[in-house]
């Protein structure tokens, strides 16, 4: 009984103490909060959480090394018993230099946002359906340029405890998933400190230093009075390592243990631990490289861009993406507009702003909606509208619609009653008072929506920058993605000199539409695999019935339009087009919704699904592997697929390397997929990776591949 009364009792205190929801404290200058990054944890697991601090401009915080000035960030917890807490996961610090007269101070701080992930154990015991309170109370000293002021903040948060796999945390999960990849691995080269005539050398040697680039390496040692911290580190470059050089700091006493702390470079950053002892061959002698700066970031990788960097990329993306695969169905759309408003420049100018608005129009409302999917815990990427089979089906008939229209079928645009018939593609009825505008700007909705999901070079890494930004600063960089996409077709229909140089219009544009309309009949075909592959042969055999319905339907309605000249003395009926238009859209939901059981993945290469856990223990056995990220709906996906990684010669080169190769197919929603592209800072396909086979960094590939680049990168990985 008094067992039982000591546990409801520390239940309660520990209840009383932990706020029912985690809520930012304001401290003065600075914003903190701990946050967990799975909505839930399993009894026996271990899961994290993330101290994050939001710094006021001009201030900033401090490293466990604080450096010359400023006092280290505190954290003491108060937790139920049998609960963990780990060692905190700093990340890179920033390094600032201040000037006092003669005097120069260099401190190792944070500024802006940091997120300091720490792991927490669950015991065994710890009951389903409670919740584990966690408090830390957190003391920050908070400095400016002149003035520094110690900050405390009490902080809270509850941890469930539930049965399963736990779901990432929809706003912070993936952004902790991200801090905890960027955070320094540990080394498995070999490091030495040394003193000499006041000067301080740390060597690192190891085949995974090979060829590394040494400009502005840095070794931050995690305690003070190691170095002159203000002084510059030489840099000596060797065949396999590197050596640091630094003064002596004045109180430094003889180094009989080992020194920790984290190697920047450009290559890559790790957590190091120093025994003593000179150099090491291969640490020295090719020269010198050039010095880290005194002041300002250490170790700044590919991934650490700016919100103005990612839009240029973004925009830039756009531009490329007109020549991707993926665009290749909408060209003849684009053709078409440009041909037919050739003769009229001021409706050729108004024809490229109504296709500027539909693109803009259509990249904000995905980028939004799957913002807003995040946001509520779905773990989706750029394209997911294609991983819906009625969206997938839909566009099908959109596409075949187009191409019927182009070959003259029928006459989108002649009638009022083509609200049904265009859909979409030259859609008519109720917008036919907006004239050609609306339907260029249909055109570029169309545009997105089937081209949206593939991603073009320096698209990948804005849309991942853009999935952790504020909503704001991501609907910007989309904007950005969407006029880059959409600039070519406005500057060629604003152009006097593009125009002039077209052909008049006549009896050719008919011709050439039939031609153009070739393009929309592939996509619909390629659309119908797609649907295949997501959804199985049954519901394929469905949709394409309702395919030859709506084409029946539309054939109809095209001899109703000609019945007049045509000499018809009893035209189609409204009722009969109705009919087979609503038997069309019937069959295309009774389709979508019918169970889906996909059919069985086939490749090029000899493959086996990816999963975390298989690429574990493919790399505790030290073999090289190539993933690939792809999905049915992704022509750059298939292309590549088709040319790249479905050579003879690839095929031999992993085997020589002795790699396996993985295939994460994301045709269809998979969560686990998701959470590894946003890993590595993607949110969308294709995404090549190539891991070595000595546990280091994947390398990853082009989203263009070539068979040299597959193979060459396998060389490198079999024999790093």
């Amino acid at each position: 009984m008094l067992t039982r009364l000591t546990a409801l009792l520390v239940a309660l205190f520990f209840t009383a103490l932990a706020p029912a929801h985690a809520q930012p404290v304001r401290t003065g200058h600075l914003e903190a909060e701990l946050v967990r990054q799975t909505q839930w944890a399993a009894p026996g697991s271990t899961v994290y959480l993330a101290v994050v601090q939001d710094i006021d401009p001009d201030w900033h915080t401090y490293w466990i090394n604080p450096g010359d000035v400023g006092q280290a960030t505190h954290f003491d917890w108060t937790v139920a018993p049998g609960i963990g807490i780990g060692t905190p996961i700093w990340p890179v610090p920033s390094r600032i230099l201040t000037v006092a007269g003669q005097d120069r101070f260099s401190s190792y701080a944070y500024e802006r946002r940091v997120m300091t992930p720490v792991a927490v154990t669950v015991p065994g015991f710890a009951r389903v359906g409670s919740s584990v309170p966690i408090r830390l109370t957190a003391t920050f000293f908070v400095c400016s340029d002149t003035l520094c002021i110690p900050e405390t903040a009490e902080l809270g948060v509850e941890l469930p405890i539930r049965y399963g796999r736990p779901e990432l945390e929809p706003r912070w999960g993936s952004l902790i998933d991200q801090a905890l990849a960027a955070t320094p691995e540990p080394a498995s080269f070999d490091g030495f400190v040394s003193t000499a005539a006041g000067i301080v050398s740390f060597a690192f040697a190891g085949d995974e230093l090979e060829g590394l680039e040494a400009d502005e390496a840095y070794f931050l040692p995690d305690r003070p009075g190691v170095i002159d911290q203000a002084a510059v580190q030489r840099v000596e470059r060797g065949p396999r390592g590197l050596v640091l050089s630094a003064p002596a700091a004045q109180s430094l006493v003889p180094l009989t243990g080992p020194v920790s702390g984290i190697l920047t470079t450009r290559s890559g950053t790790w957590q190091v631990s120093l025994e003593p002892g000179p150099p090491p061959e291969g640490s020295y002698g090719l020269g010198s490289a050039a010095p880290a700066p005194l002041d300002g970031d250490l170790g700044a990788g590919p991934s650490d861009i700016s919100p103005v960097q990612a839009m240029i990329w973004a925009f830039l993306g756009g531009l490329i993406l007109n020549i991707m695969p993926c665009v290749f169905p909408v060209l003849s759309m684009k053709a078409a507009s440009l041909a037919a408003s050739m003769a009229s420049p001021a409706r050729a100018r108004a024809d490229g702003l109504a296709f500027l608005i539909g693109v803009m129009a259509a990249f904000l409302s995905l980028a939004g909606l799957m913002l807003f999917l995040r946001t509520g815990g779905s773990a989706i990427g750029w394209g997911f509208q294609l991983q819906s089979p009625a969206v997938v089906a839909g566009l099908g008939l959109v596409m075949l619609g187009a191409g019927l229209n182009l070959s003259g079928v029928f006459q989108a645009g002649a009638s009022t009653q083509a609200l049904a018939a265009g859909a979409g593609a030259r859609l008519d009825g109720p917008l036919a008072r907006f004239g050609p505008s609306a339907r260029s700007a249909l055109t570029g909705v169309l545009a997105v929506a089937v081209a949206a999901p593939c991603t073009a070079p320096f698209m990948a890494a804005a849309l991942g920058f853009a999935a952790t930004q504020p909503p704001v600063t991501a609907l910007v960089i989309f904007a950005a993605l969407g006029l880059g996409f959409a600039l070519p077709y406005v500057l060629a229909s604003a152009s006097p000199a593009i125009l002039r140089a077209l052909p008049a219009p006549g009896p050719w544009l008919n011709r050439t539409k039939v031609v153009l309309a070739v393009p929309m009949y592939a996509a619909a075909l390629w659309l119908g695999w797609v649907f295949w592959r997501q959804a199985g042969p049954v519901p394929t055999v469905i949709l394409a019935g309702s395919a030859l319905l709506f084409m029946v339907g539309l054939w109809v309605f095209g001899r109703r339009q000609t019945a007049r000249a045509e000499g018809w003395s009893r035209p189609p009926g409204r009722v009969a087009i109705i009919i087979l238009l609503g038997a069309a859209a019937a069959g295309l939901v009774w389709a979508s919704m019918m169970p889906r059981v996909a059919p069985d993945a086939t490749t090029h290469l000899a493959s086996e699904p990816w999963s975390a856990a298989r690429l574990a223990a493919l790399r505790a056995e030290g073999r090289p592997a190539l993933v690939n990220f792809t999905a049915d709906w992704c022509l750059s996906c298939k292309t590549n697929e088709a040319t790249a990684l479905s050579s003879r010669r690839v095929a031999e080169a992993l085997d020589r390397a002795g790699a396996a190769y993985l295939v994460a197919d994301w045709t269809r929603r998979d969560a686990e997929i998701a959470q590894e592209l946003a890993r590595h800072g993607r949110s969308g396909v294709p995404l090549y990776l190539v891991y070595p086979a000595d546990g280091g960094e994947p390398e990853t590939l082009p989203q263009l591949l070539t068979e040299g680049t597959v193979i060459t990168a396998l060389e490198r990985a079999s024999d790093p």
